[in-house]
């Protein structure tokens, strides 16, 4: 199985940090069609949490998102790589990106059975096309 890299738009809001608030936001979009790959929440401060979610496709789940709240993350541009998870898969491809002269601006990873997925957000659009090219190059080699 190979690995397979694409570019990700990840949109962002921050939001009231009371119970119920991650679910309203969540159910809205749900509503409109989506069927999120990415979510991160985290508290901010004692009254705000910041979201992260990815993706959304279509009119129909744009208009959902701002109605929520969330606009596409600015600064932020991210690619998927998902593919067979192996030890050190996450070293392997951060080790890729730093060779090249990139900075991760932020990473995240989840394993589910044997298939890994794996975000990293790059500042700008250069260096994650940049990050697309050595990560795929690195992840060729290893067969």
């Amino acid at each position: 199985m190979a690995y397979t890299i694409k570019k990700v738009e990840v949109w962002a809001a921050d939001i009231v940090n009371k119970p119920g608030m991650l679910a309203r936001m969540l159910e809205g979009l749900t509503q409109a069609g989506a069927q999120l790959e990415f979510l991160i929440a985290r508290r901010v401060t004692e009254h705000t949490s910041r979201v992260f979610i990815a993706p959304l496709k279509g009119k129909k789940q744009h208009q959902a998102a701002a109605d929520v709240g969330l606009v596409p993350a600015a600064g932020m541009y991210a690619i998927r790589i998902d593919g067979p998870d192996r030890g050190g898969l996450g070293a392997e491809i951060t080790r890729a990106v730093a060779a090249g002269g990139i900075n991760i601006r932020g990473a995240s990873s989840a394993t589910l059975g044997r298939k890994n997925v794996f975000y990293l957000a790059f500042k700008t659009d250069e260096e994650s096309k940049a990050a697309t090219k050595v990560v795929k190059k690195a992840l060729s080699r290893k067969k």
